[in-house]
């Protein structure tokens, strides 16, 4: 049985351990609600331009773009959004099983990973994956720039043949505890499903300028939108996840003091009732 000490100092320990938990559950939760912030004003740009973006690929006009091409799928390079640091619960784990079982499951597929995070990077390549970039440190820095950049050189791949999809693996924002591990093929520019007694993109538009170079600067820009509210819904996930793991640590260190607390009490009780009885034992001698 470990000394009146030992427990002590252990107490002491766990109770530093929970002042940092609990810090840290105040900051990711601080950093979700802005990631949330940014994530429900991205949300509805992104989804308008992938509908317009959409129709006017399918509004069966004759300009054409490389990033519409419909093509069987051999080569595909894979977008891994990960944090760079652990402490959030199964946020990496579970996306980063989604991407092995997706890349596992089609292994005519020759596949090339852009990795956004440290534990994306590691994971990947540690089980021999094509990581051909990497990107870190960019939690709190993402901007419409590094979108772009992000994917400049998937759809230079893409436009020259060099790869036939282009997919985003992230973690899609359900609420404070619920991230949803998704795989979003992005390229090719998926077209309108054709409806019942109707087609697809049968909306008509006028085109000013011409169609091919509204869809030369509107098409970059939804794979570059679509890629900004990835990583934000990626960022979101991370903070909450975070911020849901220091909350259960918290209330497991409160529980471990208070079993400490109850051993301690036990072992000094303990050490009490042996002291009364050697002194009643002592004085029992004497009074013999």
């Amino acid at each position: 049985m470990p000394s009146l000490k030992d427990i002590r100092t252990r107490i002491v320990s766990v109770k530093s351990t929970q002042q940092i938990t609990k810090a840290m559950k105040m900051v990711a939760g601080a950093k979700m609600r802005r990631a949330h912030d940014a994530v429900v004003g991205a949300r509805p740009y992104a989804a308008k331009l992938e509908t317009l973006v959409r129709h006017l690929a399918a509004s069966g006009g004759e300009a054409t773009h490389p990033l519409l091409e419909q093509r069987p799928v051999q080569r595909a390079t894979v977008v891994v959004m990960t944090s760079d640091r652990g402490l959030c619960g199964g946020f990496n784990g579970q996306l980063l099983r989604a991407v092995e079982v997706e890349l596992k499951g089609h292994p005519e597929v020759t596949y090339e990973v852009i990795a956004v995070g440290r534990k994306g990077r590691d994971f990947l390549k540690k089980r021999g994956y094509s990581v051909v970039a990497s990107h870190e440190g960019m939690g709190g820095h993402l901007t419409p720039e590094f979108a772009r950049e992000l994917v400049a050189a998937p759809i230079t791949a893409f436009a020259a043949g060099q790869t036939d999809q282009l997919v985003l693996a992230f973690s899609t924002f359900k609420s404070a505890i619920a991230q949803l591990p998704t795989l979003e093929p992005i390229l090719p520019v998926p077209l309108p499903k054709v409806e019942e007694g109707g087609v697809a993109g049968d909306a008509s538009y006028l085109f000013e300028p011409g169609e091919a170079a509204l869809l030369a600067d509107l098409l970059p820009r939804y794979v570059a939108t679509r890629t900004l509210r990835a990583l934000f819904e990626s960022e979101a996930s991370e903070h909450s996840a975070r911020m849901a793991a220091m909350d259960a640590a918290t209330n497991n260190a409160n529980d471990l003091i208070r079993s400490l607390t109850l051993s301690m009490n036990r072992a000094r009780q303990a050490i009490i009732t042996k002291e009364i009885l050697e002194i009643v034992g002592g004085a029992e001698a004497l009074a013999a």
